[in-house]
């Protein structure tokens, strides 16, 4: 039997505790960062928070609520909830400068979340929101951000908003280039349909 099989999680748990606290004190984040790898930390960022986040309720009528937080009702236009409820729809993330290609769906969010407006205002409102020599989407989403912000501190809000995701790609041996993502990064299965 290993060393590691005579030892509960709790006593692994301690001595890697130790270990991270010595390595911090010789002043070598950086070998805690590598031992860790990045994909854990992110794991873990998560689970830490998962105590603060609340679910997000989406009502049949588009009303979304904060169901852990109250029941507090997250006040956005119908065009930042169809602009929302796309990005929900893409955990993957979307490049604004591909945003064209949901054109169909945001303007189906759309005319969904703003039953009343008219359908060539709706097709307007999209236009402008696809259109990456237009700021739109970076002015509905810097709304919805300080909506969330309005509820609840910084670092829960970061999981809610939509932000940004850098992801690199290699093609080949030498051609690298970065995706530059847009993201809601709230675990899925906090987000409940009413």
């Amino acid at each position: 039997m290993s060393d590691e099989m005579r030892h509960t999680p709790e006593e692994l748990a301690g001595r890697l505790k130790l270990l991270a606290s010595q390595l911090l004190a010789a002043g070598r984040k950086d070998l805690l960062l590598q031992a860790l790898g990045a994909p854990l930390l992110e794991e873990l960022r998560i689970e830490a928070a998962r105590t603060k986040l609340s679910r997000l309720l989406i009502t049949k009528d588009y009303r979304f609520f904060l169901v852990d937080y109250g029941n507090r009702e997250v006040e956005l236009q119908p065009v930042h909830k169809a602009v929302y409820l796309l990005f929900l729809a893409h955990p993957e993330g979307i490049e604004f400068k591909h945003l064209a290609d949901y054109r169909e769906e945001l303007t189906r969010n759309y005319m969904a979340t703003a039953r009343l407006l008219d359908r060539s205002k709706i097709i307007e409102g999209v236009d402008h929101l696809v259109n990456p020599l237009d700021n739109a989407i970076n002015e509905k989403c810097s709304r919805i951000k300080s909506t969330f912000l309005g509820l609840m501190d910084e670092y829960a809000a970061s999981y809610y908003i939509i932000s940004g995701h850098t992801q690199k790609r290699i093609a080949g041996s030498s051609r690298i280039w970065y995706e530059r993502l847009k993201v809601i990064t709230l675990p899925r299965e906090l987000v409940l349909r009413g």
